[in-house]
């Protein structure tokens, strides 16, 4: 860990001190944790999922698990994404990138999780760190629910959004959320920390350990509050291209865009 590295860590711990008693060290623990100091991806935590549908959003890319789209380097995990022409499967896209996940690895019901990352910005660019069910057991999409701790959609590189999907099944699906805005500078400047304190009932969104958005109503078809959000959710870490959200990419857009993350932490209460 670098010196910067460990600044940023310890002004981020004081910050969860200030402002949650989730960050009390008496109260919760270290579960789960990747710090990507290797050379290769920990398959024990993730898992890299092969995609050349378009993510279900339209979106542009082919996930794929080359080097060239994922890797572990320098401290980092790196998702790429490339303007290649990439093909798998019989399919071909105009993009290619990467998503991994946790599933089955990596579940949990409740804690906190903080992700550093350094986000990629342009036209098109659709960087995400995000929560699924790992069971299902309201249903699909998105009866079972979807917690967005960070998405960023490109033209607008100073944003992200914190955003909770639930209800029921597509299309009678819910969500809500807001976003954060910067004072200053864009989300590709400099590393933040993208956290979610995740409570039975409550859910709290912090950048770098300050909070700045708290969830406690959302609803379930087939559940009682705080369906669905009381079941077991795993990690999704990937980089999109296009898509219904932000648009397809311009001639200004460079390529390659890099997610880089320099760790993912777990925390859950003591028993």
């Amino acid at each position: 860990m670098t010196k910067t590295t460990l600044l940023m860590t310890l002004f981020t711990a004081l910050n969860w001190t200030a402002h949650s008693n989730a960050a009390d060290s008496s109260k919760i623990k270290l579960v789960w944790s990747d710090e990507f100091n290797g050379t290769d991806l920990d398959y024990t935590k993730w898992g890299i999922e092969v995609n050349a549908f378009g993510g279900g959003n339209k979106e542009m890319q082919i996930y794929t698990d080359r080097a060239k789209n994922i890797r572990v380097e320098n401290g980092n995990l790196i998702i790429e994404a490339h303007k290649d022409n990439a093909a798998i499967a019989g399919t071909s896209r105009p993009f290619s990138s990467g998503r991994i996940r946790t599933r089955k690895r990596g579940d949990w019901q409740y804690g906190r999780i903080d992700v550093r990352a350094k986000l990629p910005v342009g036209k098109g660019i659709w960087p995400a760190i995000w929560m699924l069910p790992t069971d299902e057991a309201y249903g699909g999409w998105a009866s079972s629910g979807e917690i967005d701790i960070m998405e960023l959609v490109g033209h607008e590189p100073n944003t992200y959004h914190g955003t909770l999907h639930y209800g029921g099944s597509w299309p009678r699906n819910k969500h809500s959320g807001k976003p954060y805005k910067l004072s200053t500078g864009s989300f590709a400047d400099e590393f933040h920390v993208f956290s979610i304190d995740w409570k039975e009932g409550e859910i709290n969104w912090y950048l770098d350990g300050k909070l700045w958005q708290t969830q406690d109503k959302w609803s379930s078809a087939k559940g009682r509050f705080p369906a669905p959000f009381d079941k077991r959710f795993h990690l999704v870490l990937n980089l999109a291209v296009g898509g219904n959200w932000p648009g397809p990419p311009n001639p200004a857009t460079q390529f390659p865009a890099r997610l880089l993350v320099d760790y993912v932490r777990v925390y859950q209460p003591v028993k």
